[in-house]
């Protein structure tokens, strides 16, 4: 973590409140903890009197550093240790998009130090698991992956924002050091997926995928038919709501 500037916003929680597990929610690629789910699980942990840990990976939103030179690694590094530093007792992680894959290696890490006590669930929203390499470069042409192997970039254009962005080498390298799939996946506690069935980065099927590598967990898929990537509509921060309570 030395010479990384990473914002945060804490919530404590309030004494004497109902003792519900704190949560931490974990942003997606490109994505900041102003987005619309981070704010209203705060809003919600505020009406609890429960606590609430949200931040931007290096190189997003109100944190330091470069997007391009940040790596799965990198991010999940600074999660764990916002995890251990800034809260307390058992913690349901929120993951989105590729937030959901840092959940469920940081409930890898936790347990292998015999900390999943410190996990009271996982809830995953369209969770893109493996995704430079399963949703990124099996999908690319020839000539993408050969600009990345031999420039070391390539500017990928963007359906949530005008301007492209950089995938770099060392971001898909990286990525093939912490796959999930393949092998048995633990996450040491129950785990909630939303994921819709509209969604253009991350199929359904890519869930159903996740769901059969976490053999040994407790597992609730909720499948919204219309259901985009975001799920951000109204009915869709509801359903995130509930899956985060079913979990206290």
């Amino acid at each position: 973590m030395a010479g990384r500037d990473i914002a945060f916003r804490r919530r404590p929680a309030v004494a004497g409140a109902d003792p519900r597990p704190g949560i931490v929610w974990l942003g997606g690629f490109k994505s900041d903890m102003l987005s619309t789910k981070a704010q209203r699980l705060d809003d919600m942990a505020a009406a609890q009197g429960r606590a609430c840990l949200r931040f931007d990976y290096s190189g997003h939103g109100e944190s330091g550093g470069r997007f391009e030179d940040g790596t799965i690694s990198l991010w999940l590094e600074e999660s764990l240790a916002l995890i251990r530093a800034e809260t307390e007792g058992p913690q349901i992680l929120v993951g989105s998009s590729m937030g959901g894959w840092i959940a469920l290696l940081a409930a890898r890490a936790l347990g292998a130090q015999e900390a999943a006590r410190r996990l009271a669930g996982l809830v995953l929203i369209a969770p893109a698991v493996d995704f430079t390499e399963a949703l990124m470069w099996a999908r690319m042409t020839p000539d993408i992956r050969r600009q990345i192997e031999q420039e070391g970039v390539w500017m990928r254009e963007s359906a949530y924002s005008p301007d492209p962005y950089p995938v770099t080498r060392k971001l898909i390298e990286d990525g093939r050091r912490n796959l999930l799939l393949g092998d048995v996946i633990e996450a040491h506690a129950c785990v909630h997926i939303l994921q819709g069935m509209k969604d253009p980065d991350v199929p359904w099927s890519h869930a159903m995928t996740l769901v059969e590598h976490l053999a040994g967990d407790c597992v609730t898929l909720s499948l919204i038919k219309d259901g985009d990537h975001r799920l951000s509509r109204e009915e869709d921060i509801a359903r995130l709501l509930a899956a985060v309570d079913s979990l206290a």
